[in-house]
Order: structure tokens, then C-alpha cells, then sequence
């Protein structure tokens, strides 16, 4: 999944995008509100995990520019502000959720799982289409019980076709899915992870269909 880490601490800034790029996402770290919102306007994430706290323009602010905008891209607020009406202001802005710092990353990870989850219109972790299972708590799929051998790239394709089934993925959403901006992506990359993805897919009996000029789904 594509995230945006709009966070100025830099030690945990580093530590949380460091977590989620083990976990397999693709993560633009930004460090104040400015670089945030230009980013949101430019860039379609699946993602914003958003401090309050940011220098240049507050993360609140931030929040409610997007909401401005009809963005319904889900934001995991973090802050260090735990009283309850900051909780009920930052939600009342348009968060999808609340983290009080200090927090662990295990329960960060938890809840970015959750709000990708319910985005995707799914209310559960483990996600079947025909014998494949796909587990988003450990970002494995198996078929029949035996888990196939996805890298990372492959993961990233496949939990976005899961989301779209029966709808196209184009290129291009493919590729702002797969990549941050300091990533060195072609669009022929794209290509390649979908011939491995449909390969490896084959045991299951799920097709990933070519729609030419406009991009992939899955068949339902």
C-alpha cells in the first residue's frame, strides 16, 4: 500500500517508515504540514497517517483541506495531545482513527490494517477469491493451504486487484500504488510483477485479465 507519513520527530518518523517499508508499503515520509497537503494534492495515497503537531501548517489544517477537497482517503491521526477534546476535534475534522503518543508500532501496524481494510470495502483480514486466501495481518497468500512464494512487489499487486475485483486497475494506479517518490519505477516494471502474479496465480484458478491500453482486474 501506498502511505504518507506526515511526521517532524525525527527519530520516530524514521522508525515508523522504516516498520512499514519491512512490512512491504510503499511510504513518503514528509516532515511538515506544507510538503503534506502539496503532496495530497498531487499524489493519490491509500494512506495518510498525519501528526497534529507539524511546523509550517498544523495537521489538523492539513485534514481539513482534504476534506475540503472530497478526499475520502482514510488518516490515522498521532499526536501527543491525549485530552479528550483534541481526540473529538481531530475526528471531528475527518480522521478515521486516533494513536496517542507514545504508541506501539505493532498496535500502529494493527490499525493501518484496519482503516486499508474497511477502505477497501472488506471486514475481515483474511480476504478468498476462489481457493486463494490472502491474509492482510501477514500479507500472505496461500492456496489450498499452501502459501505461495510472493515478493514484495508481487504482494503490493495483488492486495490492490483483491480491492478492485472485477473493476480495472490502470497502469498508472498500479505504479502509485507499488512506489514512493524515491522509488526508480518503470511502467514496463509493472508488466513483469503482473506475467510473475498470474503465474503463480494459476494453481488457484484466479485470472488476472489485460484489458489493453487500460490495465488489469481480476476476473470474479
Amino acid at each position: 500500500m501506498r502511505i504518507l507519513l506526515a511526521e517532524d520527530d525525527a527519530q520516530l518518523g524514521d522508525a515508523i517508515a522504516s516498520f512499514l517499508k519491512r512490512a512491504g508499503h510503499a511510504v513518503d515520509w514528509l516532515r511538515d504540514g506544507v510538503a503534506a497537503d502539496t503532496a495530497l494534492r498531487a499524489q493519490r495515497f491509500d494512506l495518510v497517517i498525519l501528526d497534529l503537531g507539524l511546523p509550517r501548517m498544523a495537521g489538523r489544517v492539513v485534514l481539513e483541506k482534504l476534506r475540503d477537497r472530497r478526499e475520502a482517503v482514510p488518516v490515522l491521526i498521532t499526536t501527543a495531545q491525549d485530552a479528550l477534546a483534541d481526540r473529538i476535534a481531530g475526528l471531528d475534522a475527518g480522521a478515521d482513527d486516533y494513536l496517542v503518543k507514545p504508541f506501539a508500532l505493532a498496535e500502529l501496524d494493527a490499525r493501518v490494517r484496519a482503516l486499508i481494510r474497511r477502505s477497501q470495502g472488506h471486514d475481515r483480514n483474511v480476504i478468498t477469491h476462489g481457493d486463494l486466501a490472502f491474509d492482510a495481518s501477514t500479507r500472505t497468500a496461500s492456496v489450498r493451504g499452501e502459501r505461495l512464494d510472493l515478493s514484495l512487489r508481487e504482494v503490493a499487486v495483488l492486495e490492490l486487484l483483491l480491492g478492485h475485483v472485477g473493476r480495472v486497475a490502470a497502469k498508472e494506479q498500479l505504479l502509485e500504488h507499488l512506489c514512493s517518490f524515491d522509488d526508480d519505477v518503470s511502467p514496463n516494471a509493472i508488466e513483469v510483477y503482473v506475467h510473475r502474479l498470474r503465474k503463480k496465480l494459476e494453481p488457484a484458478h484466479v485470472k488476472i485479465v489485460t484489458v489493453r491500453g487500460l490495465g488489469y482486474y481480476l476476473a470474479k
